[in-house]
């Protein structure tokens, strides 16, 4: 059986998480602590991933990505980036789809340092990013985890979006999800069962971690 799924997954999986940690640290945090217009709004379209059907989203970013697109044109003439149907389009889809899983839980455990700690450090002379290195984060590091966690186990299941605009293209885009749809409607039932198992051990691997650690304690 072929195992390339498997490894493009991973790959996949753990650059869309490093991605999503990092893009999301800063907007959990500037959620939680700042106040500005149009906050409400922000929200709402970092949470449409968790709402729109994964198909719709995907043709949005294929729209956005593609060759004729305004930043999929912009990344080939100037960079020579291409990402629709490469193994980068898996990369943005899992990272969109994944991002509100770990904002949500990260805002709510920013939410729940208390601002008298960081008053505190900012009155002993701390910088802002002292403050945030040294006791926000921290503090946090639970909420944090646990949406990491998360934030991986969605990049590992994505489908619809990137079926959408990365393709299914066997030993190049071909995630685990998008094998065993393809194996299935071949009548592989064998190739779809190994891979149906290993997708459900990890993801009631991940659901045990993220339990674990989801409750931020102070």
């Amino acid at each position: 059986m072929d195992l390339f799924p498997l490894y493009i997954t991973v790959k996949v999986s753990l650059i869309a998480t490093a991605f999503t940690i990092t893009i999301g640290l800063v907007l959990a945090w500037v959620m939680a602590k700042k106040a500005f217009w149009g906050k409400g709004l922000l929200d709402a379209v970092i949470m449409q991933p968790l709402v729109i059907p994964p198909t719709v989203l995907g043709y949005y970013l294929l729209v956005a990505f593609g060759r004729s697109g305004p930043v999929g044109g912009f990344l080939e003439e100037t960079l020579g980036i291409e990402v629709v149907f490469t193994w980068k389009g898996a990369v943005l889809a899992a990272f969109i789809s994944s991002l509100p899983l770990f904002v949500k839980p990260a805002r709510a455990a920013f939410e729940g340092v208390g601002a008298d700690l960081e008053n505190a450090a900012r009155l002993l002379g701390k910088t802002e990013l002292a403050v945030i290195r040294t006791v926000t984060l921290p503090l946090a590091w639970r909420g944090l985890f646990a949406g990491a966690v998360m934030a991986f186990a969605r990049a590992t299941g994505e489908f619809g979006a990137t079926l959408m605009i990365a393709g299914n293209i066997p030993g190049l885009t071909q995630t685990l999800p998008i094998a065993i749809y393809d194996a299935v409607q071949s009548g592989d039932y064998r190739a779809a069962n190994i891979l149906v198992g290993i997708i459900t051990l990890f993801s009631f691997s991940v659901l045990y971690v993220a339990g674990r650690f989801s409750r931020v304690r102070l």
